[in-house]
């Protein structure tokens, strides 16, 4: 599904991301792990095309066998790229069904979700359906993030911590909407510091380290590794 080919990216003179080469198959969740400040979010920046506005970029992306190295942010999304931000990304001036109904259905291969699987899904999002976006807590926005992304038929999503600062009733709740996600048919790319949630919903784990990706690892080596792994992340 994404096949990413010696991807450097630069800020200026200072280089975040060192040649990284991986792949991630269609219908897989895979993680990337590293410390702050390794390059993950760069590194989805640049897989959705966003990077440009901050320093230049070789290597390439290819999404299903597509060379989509020089296509815009939109032209990526309309080829079924979805991005969840780290920041969510919810319009304030939008209630949360607006915000729902605004992305436009992509080219992807996946069945867009209805409203109503959305509500079936995040029941709070359909109790809060008229509220301000930013009226939601920070779980009910991730659902919000997610949902939006989900409503416009990605076949591959980008999500970037969809688990930071929530409470462990709301980080399950998460991790049973991925494997939901997942058992749809949609491929996921996931940067999770939570190395114990990541094993729960993941296939596979990539170690980004300085800008390079320096471990590939799978469940059992992450579940082995765990007291490591943290000890490494700061955590």
């Amino acid at each position: 599904m994404l096949r990413v080919d010696r991807l450097s990216a630069w800020y200026g003179e200072a280089q975040a991301l060192r040649e990284v080469s991986m792949r991630v198959d269609e219908g897989e969740i895979v993680t990337l792990v590293g410390r702050n400040g390794a390059g993950k979010t760069t590194l989805l920046r640049c897989l959705m095309g966003l990077h440009g506005s901050y320093g230049r970029t070789t290597g390439t992306v290819s999404l299903a066998d597509e060379d989509i190295t020089g296509l815009a942010p939109h032209r990526r999304a309309r080829r079924g790229l979805g991005f969840v931000p780290d920041d969510r990304g919810v319009y304030a001036t939008l209630s949360v069904e607006e915000n729902l109904l605004l992305p436009p259905v992509t080219k992807g291969s996946q069945e867009p979700w209805s409203l109503k699987r959305v509500y079936e899904t995040f029941p709070p999002l359909r109790e809060r359906r008229r509220f301000p976006g930013t009226k939601l807590s920070g779980g009910e926005q991730q659902m919000l993030a997610l949902a939006r992304v989900l409503r416009t038929g990605a076949r591959l999503l980008l999500c970037d911590e969809p688990t930071e600062g929530l409470s462990p009733l709301i980080v399950q709740q998460i991790g049973e909407i991925l494997r939901e996600v997942k058992a749809a048919g949609v491929t996921v790319l996931l940067i999770e510091q939570n190395v114990h949630f990541a094993a729960t919903v993941a296939d596979r784990h990539y170690l980004l380290a300085e800008g390079r990706i320096v471990e590939s690892l799978d469940n059992d080596q992450v579940r082995e590794r765990e007291h490591e792994l943290l000890e490494y992340l700061g955590i």
